[in-house]
């Protein structure tokens, strides 16, 4: 099956994007990366009137460092993010887990606030900028605004922007330079079964504090798990307080069952990853990069 017809639009600007996006009252789609929209498109599942291609617009395109919080522009690679030396000192998380999305082709396409719009409750974009307090900023008609990614997600697949507003910009407070990652696979290049995330600041005599833990496919939206990461707090991450953690990770999902993995099986996966990522946050230097399975998927 090929897409239905639309009209195609080469918007050289933000502004001039978000006219489009108002004269087609809520029927238009931005093409970024394409890595989602196309086959969505190709399958019918999306029939727009229009099509915006906003790969022209350059300012959408940049790092920066505005003091302590890092920018990133919408249309920011994946392939930037995993080699981009600002992101790597300043991001380590980000610049980790994008290595398991996908294959080279798909980093060479896919965008960071394409995968954010595209609200896959599997994702490993959205469940790191969750994780790392991102904020999105986005432009519409009536001005802009900034959305936390904490507020950004009315459900799965979808979000809170408005039809007529273009994601311009994501924005990182300053992260821990302690990360861990793992995800659950069923196959190379597959969506994720589920994904879990870790970061935190150790003091010197190895206590632990700020910690966050985050898990993606296990709930609408990625979610985060505060009780679990609270109990660990003032603690060296040890064993007993770890398996803690784990089953209090349990209270915050709401699996769901699909063709890649059952609720139950799912269930089982969250104490399980929830163990091995702490464990390996707990052997972590800075940006370190321990041991995590299998790589992700498209976005």
């Amino acid at each position: 099956m090929k897409a239905a017809s639309f009209v195609y639009h080469r918007a050289g600007s933000t502004a001039e994007a978000v006219t489009l996006l108002d004269d087609y009252q809520g029927s238009a789609r931005i093409l970024a990366g394409g890595q989602s929209l196309l086959p969505m498109l190709n399958m019918r599942l999306w029939r727009p009137g229009a099509l915006i291609d906003i790969n022209g617009i350059d300012e959408l395109t940049r790092v920066r460092v505005e003091g302590p919080t890092t920018v990133l522009g919408a249309l920011v690679r994946y392939s930037t993010i995993e080699h981009d030396p600002v992101i790597a000192e300043r991001l380590p998380l980000l610049a980790r887990v994008v290595r398991h999305i996908g294959d080279r082709q798909v980093r060479n396409r896919g965008t960071l606030g394409g995968s954010l719009v595209q609200a896959d409750p599997t994702g490993e974009m959205p469940l790191v900028c969750l994780l790392l307090g991102a904020t999105v900023r986005a432009m519409g008609p009536r001005g802009s605004r900034e959305i936390p990614v904490a507020q950004l997600y009315a459900g799965s697949y979808a979000t809170v922007l408005d039809p007529d507003e273009l994601v311009t910009e994501i924005a990182f407070p300053a992260a821990p330079a302690h990360v861990a990652f793992a995800e659950r696979c069923r196959r190379h290049n597959d969506f994720a079964v589920l994904s879990v995330a870790a970061t935190g600041d150790r003091g010197p005599g190895g206590r632990w504090s700020g910690l966050r833990i985050g898990l993606g496919g296990v709930a609408d939206t990625a979610v985060l798990a505060p009780a679990a990461a609270a109990a660990l707090d003032g603690t060296g991450l040890a064993d007993d307080a770890i398996e803690q953690a784990a089953r209090l990770a349990l209270d915050v999902i709401d699996p769901p069952t699909d063709v890649r993995a059952s609720a139950e099986y799912r269930r089982h996966l969250v104490p399980v990853y929830v163990r091995r990522v702490l464990a390996e946050l707990r052997r972590s230097g800075p940006g370190a990069s321990g041991t995590s399975t299998s790589n992700g998927r498209t976005s």
